[in-house]
C-alpha cells in the first residue's frame, strides 16, 4: 500500500466536501424554491387597447341597439317636411290615439276601373302625435252590422308621419267598380276606420253608394298613410 501524505489526504477531503455541498446546492434548485429576481435595463411598452385580453374603451358618443335591429342616439333626430304636407321623422314620438283624431272619408278618384278613396285622420288635439302604418277599415249597415269581409292590405312601407295640431295624413281605400267586375254590391250606412294600433275606431257616414261584398273581385285594399290629406 503506497504511503499518502497526511497534507494530501486532508486536502483531498477538503475537495471533496466542497464538491459534495455544490451538489447539494444544484439539487436544492429543483425543490420548488426560486431564486431571486433579477433586473434587467430596459422599458416596458405600454399596454394598447388591441392588446390580449385587455378592454376596448367606449366612446362617450356610441350608440345603443333598438329591438330592431338599429341604432339610436341620445340625439332626437328633426323631422323633415313633405311636399304634399305632414312631416316624416324618424324620431319616437307618442303616436296618436283615437280620441286625439278626427276622420273623413275624401273625394273619389276613379281610374281603370277602380274606386279611390282617401281616408284621412287629423289632429285635433292640442298635442303633436304620430301615425304609422294602415288603419283598419269596415263597411257596415244602419245596425252596424259589418258588410263584407275585412279590406286587405296593398304592398307599401309604412313611414311614421307626426302630426301636429290640425295635421292630416291619409290612406287609400279602393275597390274594383262592382259594375264592371259583377260583385255583390251593398250600401253601407258607414264606414269605420280605426287609428294604427289603437282599438277603438271612428264612425263615417258613408256616401259614396254601393261597394263590393261578396263573389269574383269583391277585395278592398289599403294602403299606408302618407302625410296629407290625399287630394
Amino acid at each position: 500500500m503506497a504511503y499518502t501524505p497526511r497534507s494530501l489526504r486532508r486536502t483531498t477531503l477538503l475537495a471533496g466536501a466542497v464538491a459534495g455541498l455544490s451538489l447539494l446546492t444544484a439539487c436544492g434548485s429543483t425543490d420548488g424554491h426560486t431564486s431571486p429576481a433579477v433586473k434587467v435595463s430596459g422599458t416596458a411598452a405600454p399596454a394598447t387597447e388591441s392588446s390580449p385580453g385587455s378592454t376596448p374603451h367606449k366612446s362617450a358618443a356610441s350608440s345603443a341597439s333598438t329591438p330592431d335591429g338599429g341604432t339610436k342616439t341620445s340625439a332626437a333626430k328633426p323631422a323633415t317636411t313633405s311636399p304634399d304636407g305632414g312631416t316624416r321623422t324618424s324620431a319616437t314620438s307618442s303616436r296618436c290615439h283615437t280620441s286625439e283624431l278626427r276622420a273623413s272619408v275624401g273625394r273619389n278618384d276613379p281610374g281603370a276601373g277602380q274606386e279611390n278613396f282617401p281616408l284621412v285622420l287629423t289632429n285635433k288635439s292640442a298635442r303633436t302625435c304620430t301615425v304609422r302604418g294602415y288603419p283598419g277599415a269596415a263597411f257596415v249597415n244602419a245596425s252596424g252590422g259589418q258588410l263584407g269581409p275585412d279590406p286587405k292590405r296593398s304592398s307599401g312601407t309604412p313611414a311614421t308621419i307626426t302630426l301636429r295640431p290640425g295635421g292630416s295624413a291619409w290612406a287609400g281605400l279602393t275597390f274594383s267598380n262592382p259594375e264592371i267586375s259583377g260583385a255583390k254590391t251593398a250600401t253601407p250606412a258607414a264606414l269605420l276606420i280605426t287609428p294604427p294600433d289603437e282599438r277603438d275606431h271612428l264612425k263615417v257616414a258613408w256616401t259614396a253608394g254601393t261597394v263590393p261584398v261578396g263573389g269574383n273581385s269583391s277585395s278592398v285594399f289599403l294602403t299606408v298613410f302618407r302625410p296629407g290629406t290625399g287630394a
